[in-house]
């Protein structure tokens, strides 16, 4: 097995950083050409640069990124999902970053517990430590120069992952245990006899020959009786102190309302007192008013009622 567990024939891309030294990187890219061979097999990237290239999905077996010596590269959540992204099925990445050893204090670089946690959330599994180790004084250098932080509570974290063994969006049929299992051979699933006894054809609907069941044959004495409105109504129509009917009242409560509305009108002794002053007694003291609506509220003045 090749450098970095890579072998013949494989596809591999190289990412880099402003970090990484020339000469570095052309080493890295000489080895890993010497072990896929001489087909165009290794592709050199920017790590700014890869979202422009346009790679197809599952481009490569094999992404290495920050692993130029003396790099202090950055893996952003959109360069981790783009590196999933052109990985085939089954495919890994393997990547170096300086990290904190401590808390972040608010900085960018990532801590020794959150880097393998951004590689899972980037959709690849099988995420483990390969190497931990304190950064190279060239490294160092780099953390300050293109990162700018002057802390000394940094390592270099090497980390591997692997794409899932399927591509984002695709779909299988599942097989679940609980699926209906096939009849044994020889035995029908249904009886035929039962299967005929509730079964009917057109040509069988003859009106004439066909007994028909009057529903209210079904309804005995007990069920034809009216139901007391009163125990219809819900507990709250119940409620003695309760003087309003809901809306759409259908426990006869409203009824009930209006039926004590009237009552509690006042009532002509002799009828005719609404009509108008032809109909009315010589004692009527509605005499000289216009005639009004039956159970209309008439205000009488007060020479009125000493004339009645």
């Amino acid at each position: 097995m090749g450098e970095y567990g890579i072998v013949p024939g494989q596809r591999v891309a190289i990412l880099w950083d402003s970090s990484s030294p020339g000469e570095a990187l052309k080493a890295l890219v000489d080895k890993i050409q010497a072990v896929v061979g001489a087909d165009n097999k290794v592709c050199v990237e920017n790590v700014d640069q890869l979202f422009q290239s346009r790679h197809g999905e599952s481009s490569f077996e094999v992404v290495l990124s920050g692993l130029v010596p003396g790099s202090a590269a950055q893996h952003s959540a959109e360069l981790l999902a783009e590196i999933a992204r052109v990985l085939r099925p089954g495919g890994r990445v393997l990547l170096r970053e300086p990290v904190l050893t401590g808390p972040a204090n608010n900085s960018s670089i990532k801590t020794a517990a959150r880097l393998p946690t951004a590689l899972t959330l980037s959709g690849l599994v099988e995420v483990k430590e390969l190497q931990k180790e304190a950064l190279s004084p060239q490294e160092v250098q780099a953390v300050r120069e293109h990162l700018g932080y002057q802390g000394k509570d940094l390592l270099s974290l090497q980390l591997e992952g692997r794409k899932p063994n399927f591509e984002v969006g695709s779909s299988s049929q599942l097989q679940l245990p609980f699926a209906k299992k096939a009849a044994p051979s020889g035995k029908p699933s249904v009886d035929p006899a039962a299967a005929r006894l509730w079964t009917i054809s057109a040509s069988e609907m003859n009106d004439e020959e066909m007994d028909l069941l009057d529903s209210d044959e079904l309804l005995d004495s007990e069920d034809l009786k009216k139901p007391d409105p009163s125990s219809l109504r819900a507990p709250s129509c119940k409620d003695l102190g309760k003087k309003k009917a809901c809306k759409n009242c259908t426990c006869g409560l409203a009824e009930e309302l209006e039926q004590e509305k009237r009552s509690s009108q006042p009532k002509s002794a002799c009828g005719n007192c609404y009509l108008g002053d032809a109909f009315r007694c010589a004692s009527c003291p509605y005499l000289g008013m216009p005639a009004f609506k039956p159970g209309e509220k008439i205000l009488l003045q007060e020479s009125q009622l000493h004339d009645a």
